[in-house]
């Protein structure tokens, strides 16, 4: 099959993160198999959700892998031209969700198959890594990363495929972000002395966290290869509230660090914490000892660190044509800081654009997909990169 066969069969399945990746795991399992290359499956505790692993060639060494998440962002509420998960192919763009983040780069991998089975037998090998859940906080690749700690022989570099216009980028930010949960006291509006209004303690943590992101933004620690060039606060979510005549007893809120990866972003978050415990609470409880701050951790990935052996990166970069280019560096995250952190070299290179990725009437470029095809076949041959 073509990539553009492949690409459209991959959009064709709903696989929005709240979803089974089931059925588009058992095709690719299938398509494989067809293929005469097994695979193995690393399922989530409730076995509706699949990873898939699988090794083109010999077992008894490194390799390269190729990585690729197989769940997308939902629909709800855009404005979609067609339906987003029919492919559509119009002037030289394919529309449907997941095209660019990142169902072309798994198409790009699957339709190589048969062309990575061709090498001699001696070659290294070729692995695919497919995960699910990458969109709400990598959990799939951590769970196969766990299994992949045991195995004897790891892959030594990887190509996360996320959507780059084929460029290399060898850095990105990491992310931790978190839910308040703030308690306070009920009562009636006009008699405020007696409660604690649980809005206004959520937020003052938001102004601190702003005031967090301000001073990021002016003092650093800077990079400036990243788009902003610092660390950056972002407070997304916020509930709380009955009725405007009632003091509110609870509250919660969202935030998010997106930090350079020389940043702690456990040191901001507790520098948050303190604030809070500290300063704002004991007035809280002077009304109300019940009241509290409860901190939920809801999703985190490591920062992808530019890697002292630049070898790989140069291989990547001269077989898609980048080489005078400076490698790249982007705020968004990918699965690659958690290889790296396994001890596989990781870099990021993917056909189509972010900048089309969650949006309506996504797409990615013919030329992206050709050009994809062009540079996995190139890196796959060279010695220098997958040895």
């Amino acid at each position: 099959m073509t990539s553009m066969e492949l690409l459209a069969r991959l959009v064709a399945f709903d696989t929005t993160s709240r979803n089974s990746n089931l059925a588009l795991i058992d095709f690719v399992r299938d398509y494989l198999d067809r293929l005469g290359v097994p695979s193995h499956l690393v399922t989530d505790e409730t076995g509706g959700k699949a990873n898939l692993y699988a090794t083109i060639g010999r077992g008894d060494c490194g390799g390269l892998m190729l990585s690729g998440h197989t769940d997308c962002v939902p629909v709800d509420g855009q404005n979609w031209s067609a339906d987003p998960f029919t492919l559509i192919e119009r002037d030289g763009r394919c529309f449907g969700r997941g095209t660019a983040d990142m169902k072309a780069f798994i198409a790009c991998a699957l339709a190589l198959v048969p062309e990575f089975l061709a090498r001699p037998a001696d070659a290294v090998p070729v692995h695919l890594a497919f995960s699910y859940d990458e969109e709400i906080g990598m959990i799939g690749a951590k769970r196969l990363i766990a299994q992949m700690r045991d195995m004897p022989v790891q892959p030594r570099r990887c190509i996360v495929g996320e959507p780059t216009n084929m460029q290399v980028v060898v850095a990105h930010k990491g992310k931790l972000s978190v839910r308040c949960e703030v308690r306070g006291l009920e009562c009636h509006s006009a008699l405020t002395q007696n409660g604690v209004n649980a809005i206004e303690g959520a937020a003052e943590v938001i102004v601190y966290l702003k005031a967090m992101a301000r001073r990021l933004r002016e003092q650093g620690p800077f990079d400036s290869d990243f788009t902003p060039p610092y660390g950056t606060v972002h407070t997304g979510v916020i509930k709380g509230g009955i009725a405007l005549n009632v003091v509110p007893k609870e509250c919660s809120f969202s935030f998010e660090f997106r930090h350079l990866p020389q940043q702690d972003p456990v040191a901001l978050f507790d520098e948050v914490k303190r604030h809070a415990e500290t300063v704002l609470l004991p007035e809280m409880r002077a009304v109300f000892p019940g009241a509290a701050f409860i901190w939920h951790p809801l999703s985190d990935y490591p920062a992808l660190i530019e890697a002292e052996d630049k070898s790989f990166a140069q291989a990547a970069r001269a077989f898609c044509g980048c080489l005078g280019l400076a490698p790249g560096k982007v705020s968004f995250g990918t699965e690659g800081g958690l290889y790296q952190q396994l001890g596989i070299a990781a870099i990021v290179c993917g056909p189509g654009s972010i900048e089309q990725a969650h949006k309506p009437d996504e797409y990615i470029e013919v030329g992206q997909i050709i050009a994809c095809e062009d540079f996995l076949r190139r890196l796959v041959l060279s010695p220098v990169a997958v040895a």
